[in-house]
């Protein structure tokens, strides 16, 4: 654990993460905990986490990074909402990767965690070997939002496992910017 990338954006305005949501999305902040590289410890530790069942990781570290942003800007949020897989998708893995990091963070952070009022409409297919156009194509218009009313005048958390060319969130926010009121922080697990 002592030995983790971390990034450290969660200190810092303007980071790469909120960089690289420049001019695609309205955000109030963003932060990855770590940095992913192929053939890392980190990706070892996200195949477990995401392929081989280990949901106990992304609890952990959801944990870990709620620690370093309790004292920071993300403080500020009223609910945590994980980015949501389509139901075939969930079937197939038996467990939103997302919402569990989300409930590691729920419980040091000490703010609830909303699962059912997002839903990816669409199945994608994955995004790992996709080009940043691509990928952007992959997902745009998938998401809904049902009882909007939940939502208004909120500051909610979006929490990804991995944020590469950030096509997924772009698309996640453009389907929630319409809420009245409503303000947008980012969250992921790493940055590739």
């Amino acid at each position: 654990m002592s030995n983790l990338p971390e990034t450290g954006f969660w200190k810092q305005k303007d980071n790469p993460v909120e960089k690289l949501l420049w001019g695609r999305a309205k955000i109030e902040h963003a932060s990855a905990f770590l940095f992913f590289e192929k053939g890392s410890s980190v990706q070892n530790i996200f195949h477990h986490f995401k392929y081989r069942g280990k949901k106990e990781i992304g609890y952990l570290l959801g944990r870990m990074y709620a620690s370093k942003l309790k004292d920071s800007f993300f403080s500020e949020i009223d609910l945590i909402i994980p980015v949501p897989l389509h139901k075939k998708k969930l079937r197939k893995r038996g467990y939103n990767q997302s919402l569990i990091i989300s409930q590691g963070l729920s419980e040091i952070l000490e703010k609830p965690v909303n699962n059912t009022t997002l839903s990816r409409k669409k199945f994608t297919s994955t995004q790992t070997k996709k080009s940043r156009y691509d990928r952007w194509l992959n997902v745009k218009d998938i998401f809904s939002v049902e009882n909007e009313s939940l939502l208004e005048n909120k500051h909610i958390l979006l929490v990804d496992d991995i944020i590469t060319t950030g096509a997924t969130t772009e698309s996640l926010i453009h389907t929630l910017t319409e809420i009245p009121g409503i303000k947008i922080s980012v969250v992921a697990l790493a940055v590739a």
